[in-house]
């Protein structure tokens, strides 16, 4: 897309759409700031940051806007549109959006289930290429992440989608029925934070808890590597409501002082027999909302798996990969007054999970 505003002898102009403002800022906008700065072609003067546009010295113009602004859906023409997971987008949207382009529409997404482009799009149209790439194809990729994805071949369906590439259907989900709103509803109180430590391989990840209306609302606060625990501290501290109480993962009891000794209301999560399985089942009954700018926990949300073994059997341990701020959320989600009382209404059944008495 670069390249061709960049060539181009009439000046065009390109959408790149996504679910949402928050989802573009920490995706495809960022990818695109970069590709232009590490090239040295970036211009602050040709960024607009208010609308989101880039102009280019051949007139060519890139936009970003996200699919929850109807305005933009049904608004002026483009030539060129490339729809960033489009599997999160609806269907309608799609056809707002690509009725309106001139030349070509590119779409990307993980096949991790069927959706409206295997059963409105391909089956009914002949102007269609579909392409297949896989983390191999990507020469960037940091090696961590490539062993990483290679360590999961023993989940088939999980391999089959993402590390072939192919369409699958993912079982195992751990969580479902999870509702992305705007923003916190003035009402909402704020409960818990839940911090879950990482450093080079995983990050760090803090959540805001509230309670509202019967439920919980979920806010990010900081998901990134390679933190101190004074750089944590920090953050913390410049947090909304910083004395609220931060509840973190137990096994790292140095940095919890650490942490403690610059300010923060920090205290360790208690952990026991089947408490994982516990605080997966806590989070599983409740009825949670995440803010749409909590872009990773919305990742993790959906890719957050039960390991299973060679023969695909459910081994009722949830995997890693997108672990941490589903941790942090159990975290602060378990040591709540209101959910506290609630544990003695749990009792433990044969296959190490929770049933309600």
């Amino acid at each position: 897309m670069i390249h061709s505003a960049q060539t181009d002898e009439v000046p065009t102009l390109t959408s790149v759409v996504s679910e949402s403002i928050p989802h573009l800022k920490r995706g495809a906008m960022r990818d695109f700031k970069n590709i232009m700065q590490s090239h040295k072609y970036w211009r602050d003067a040709n960024w607009n940051a208010t609308d989101s546009i880039y102009t280019f010295e051949t007139g060519s113009t890139i936009e970003f806007f996200s699919t929850d602004n109807g305005d933009k859906l049904r608004g002026a023409r483009r030539d060129r549109l490339f729809m960033n997971e489009c599997n999160n987008i609806h269907f309608n949207a799609f056809e707002q959006l690509e009725v309106r382009t001139r030349d070509f529409a590119i779409l990307d997404w993980n096949p991790s289930h069927e959706f409206w482009f295997y059963t409105e799009v391909l089956p009914y149209r002949d102007d269609v290429e579909h392409i297949i790439l896989t983390y191999k194809d990507n020469e960037a990729l940091d090696q961590s992440i490539v062993e990483a994805i290679e360590q999961r071949q023993s989940n088939e369906q999980w391999w089959k989608v993402y590390g072939l590439g192919q369409l699958g259907e993912m079982q195992g989900r751990i969580y479902t029925g999870w509702s992305i709103i705007d923003d916190i509803p003035h009402e909402a109180r704020l409960e818990r934070r839940g911090l879950d430590f990482g450093y080079s391989n995983d990050p760090t990840a803090i959540v805001d808890l509230y309670y509202y209306n019967g439920g919980y609302i979920i806010d990010e606060q900081l998901y990134r590597k390679g933190l101190s625990n004074k750089q944590i501290s920090d953050v913390l501290n410049n947090c909304k409501n910083p004395e609220t109480l931060v509840m973190a993962d137990s096994a790292e009891p140095k940095s919890i002082d650490e942490i403690r000794s610059y300010g923060i209301n920090i205290k360790p999560v208690a952990k026991g027999e089947d408490s994982v399985i516990y605080g997966i089942q806590l989070v599983q009954d409740k009825q949670i909302s995440v803010t749409k700018r909590s872009t990773n926990v919305i990742k993790e949300y959906r890719n957050y798996m039960w390991q299973t073994d060679r023969n695909g059997k459910s081994l009722n341990k949830p995997d890693h990969l997108f672990s941490h701020s589903m941790d942090a959320i159990r975290y602060a989600l378990c040591s709540n007054k209101q959910t506290q009382k609630e544990r003695k209404s749990f009792i433990p059944n044969h296959t190490g999970g929770y049933l309600r008495r």
